[in-house]
């Protein structure tokens, strides 16, 4: 029986008729149904990406090439197969969007998916369990892919990042995946999440060490925004549109970064060389007070440079011999973030850059 009603979670239309009949069943018979269709509420929330920890079985679907008609639509467009990404996601119009780069380093609009399903409503995701599917300015590494998913194959979004650290949202395994069903997340068809999922790989392949991925309410035009006037999120998309408007000019992912609790598109200080609190004032505002020294490369990668000779190594190398000073220095900030900030697999600081 629970075989049956697992399979029944995946079938959208069977599950919506079964609980139709169940229903029925109810106002004929009383509460004697009440059990059995708990039951099936159970497991279909049991289905919902962002409640479940993925494990399965490997599947070759993750190593599947991209279909000859989209390799061919390359060609047409002068893409290289590996060129890094860009990913684009509107809600409203159930889009997710596949950018290029091209030698020129600007990015050219290959591709747009129909996404099957995304549950909640317009808005970004607020806690764990709310089954809303988040917005704003996220990135993908390699570790965030994942080939086994129970959900045919998934990449995680990194919700939550440092703007949604700094108002406390909960929320965990957020995803882009297949098999069509959601409870939080963006859920393509197999076939079309393969696609997707082939472009990450590739061009990780080809040298990309993350891509950007951002997740909008609705295409931000000023038509749609003086449709929504009136949302309590209206602030916030707001600022979602200048990344949205910078992107539409420039063709090139622009730099964000996070502080006074606010996305900040391609600010002055985007490099700063002292960790921003994300939820603190930004740099130049009264009462700013720099909370540790970021370095200019990760670790990995500083060592990969100077073994290919790299001019910045003998200035990485000062930066080091700098810090071990800073206990002593009245200046610096004591309330410093863990070690752990600094991560090669998200490409650099954890938080408040993307």
């Amino acid at each position: 029986m629970i075989h049956v009603l697992r399979f029944l979670t995946k079938q959208p239309k069977i599950l919506k008729l079964w609980h139709k009949i169940l229903f029925s069943s109810f106002l004929a018979r009383g509460a004697g149904f009440v059990r059995l269709s708990l039951s099936v509420c159970v497991l279909s929330f049991l289905a919902g990406c962002s409640q479940a920890i993925e494990t399965t079985s490997s599947s070759n679907a993750a190593n599947s090439p991209l279909p000859k008609e989209t390799r061919d639509l390359l060609v047409k467009k002068g893409m290289r197969i590996s060129a890094p990404i860009f990913i684009r996601i509107f809600k409203k119009e159930s889009e997710l969007e596949i950018w290029k780069q091209k030698d020129d380093g600007l990015f050219y609009y290959l591709k747009t998916y129909p996404i099957c399903n995304w549950s909640g409503k317009l808005g970004p995701k607020l806690k764990q369990g709310d089954k809303q599917a988040p917005e704003g300015f996220y990135k993908v590494s390699r570790g965030q892919m994942n080939p086994n998913s129970k959900f045919h194959l998934s990449f995680n979004l990194g919700y939550p990042n440092a703007y949604d650290r700094s108002f406390k949202r909960t929320g965990a395994n957020l995803m882009v995946h297949g098999d069509c069903s959601s409870a939080g997340c963006y859920a393509m068809t197999d076939a079309l999440v393969e696609e997707i999922y082939a472009f990450a790989r590739e061009a990780f392949d080809g040298g990309q060490e993350f891509f950007y991925v951002h997740a909008y309410p609705f295409r931000m035009t000023s038509k749609n925004m003086a449709l929504h006037k009136r949302s309590r999120w209206m602030k916030f998309w707001l600022d979602l549109k200048k990344g949205y408007d910078q992107f539409e000019l420039a063709r090139v992912p622009p730099k964000i970064r996070v502080c006074e609790k606010r996305y900040q598109v391609n600010p002055a200080f985007a490099d700063f060389s002292y960790q921003i609190n994300p939820a603190g004032p930004c740099p130049g505002s009264p009462g700013f007070r720099p909370m540790r020294r970021a370095p200019d490369l990760t670790i990995a990668r500083s060592q990969r440079q100077r073994r290919q000779g790299d001019p910045l190594s003998q200035i990485i190398e000062t930066r080091r011999q700098e810090s071990a000073q800073e206990k002593h220095d009245p200046g610096f900030d004591s309330l410093s973030l863990p070690d752990d900030i600094f991560s090669d697999d998200l490409g650099g600081l954890r938080d408040g850059v993307y």
